[in-house]
């Protein structure tokens, strides 16, 4: 009889795996639930339905479930990380250290705002949308506080503090080494900066202008060159090396700044320093976008 429904388990498994291939969520989980019903004792129902629970962003649920699956198999590797992601999104500090303490990283007995110091990592925002690529600082394997001013288009903003998966997804160089790319799950903390953009006029890329972002970050304020620094890339090159391919390369004789600081007084008071400076240099257009 045990046999038996472990067979139909097996079947409902295989069911919901071509629905999850096919972007049927609900149908598949109904399937892992059907197999989890049927074969309690068996981890793989409950690490892939904590999977499409984890796609649905259901995370309180995905929890539970890879909860389960890692005590019906402690060696499964994908649910204790994404235990781990899970434990993080909803605030289970006590899980999530218990996780990545078993990975083997040293995580502080603290809850709330941690920083293991873990380095830059480049992770992709909103990937089924923009899919701008930004560089993060990594506080934890499943956090990271965006260091870039990203476009406005994504949404998100310098300082955002962000769970990302743990599935490479594409590389980029760091100082000549190679380093996954991570997709954005949700945003944990919301910034406190806005974006400001601002628009500079430039017969050339000459070297008053590369003075711009040295005051500003001299003001405290984080910037980002949008013309100079941002490579448009087709899907598969940003999922890939990009290496030297670039796209759509922004070569007009304005220069596009993004900007994040508290204070859009601060901004200006910054830009009118810089043009007093360098005879009365044009800038137009400072416009809060975020």
């Amino acid at each position: 009889m045990a046999l038996f429904a472990h067979l139909r388990a097996g079947r409902a498994v295989e069911r919901g795996g071509r629905l999850l291939d096919d972007g049927k969520l609900d149908e598949a989980a109904a399937c892992y639930r059907q197999a989890a019903e049927l074969a309690p004792q068996w981890s793989v129902p409950w690490f892939n339905l904590g999977l499409v629970y984890k796609f649905q962003r259901r995370w309180g649920e995905s929890l539970t479930c890879n909860k389960r699956a890692v005590e019906l198999n402690a060696s499964d590797e994908g649910a204790r990380w994404n235990l781990g992601l899970a434990a993080t999104a909803v605030g289970d500090w006590r899980t999530a250290r218990a996780v990545w303490r078993n990975i083997g990283l040293q995580f502080p007995d603290e809850d709330g705002f941690v920083d293991c110091k873990m380095g830059l990592v480049p992770v992709r925002l909103d990937p089924a949308g923009v899919g701008e690529v930004v560089w993060c600082h990594r506080l934890d394997p499943a956090r990271a506080q965006i260091d870039n001013v990203p476009l406005p288009e994504s949404k998100r903003r310098y300082h955002d503090i962000l769970l990302h998966d743990g599935e490479a997804r594409g590389e980029r160089l760091l100082r000549g080494q190679k380093v996954p790319v991570f997709n954005e799950l949700a945003v944990l903390q919301p910034s406190e900066y806005a974006t400001f953009k601002v628009e500079v006029r430039a017969p050339r890329f000459d070297d008053e202008l590369d003075e711009l972002p040295k005051l500003l970050f001299a003001r405290e304020l984080a910037v980002e060159d949008w013309t100079a620094n941002v490579r448009r890339l087709c899907n598969a090159c940003s999922e890939g090396s990009p290496g030297k391919h670039e796209h759509d390369r922004d070569a007009d004789r304005w220069r596009r700044f993004g900007i994040a600081a508290r204070d859009e007084a601060a901004v200006r008071d910054a830009l009118e320093a810089w043009r007093a400076v360098h005879d009365g240099r044009i800038f137009d257009g400072l416009e809060r976008v975020l």
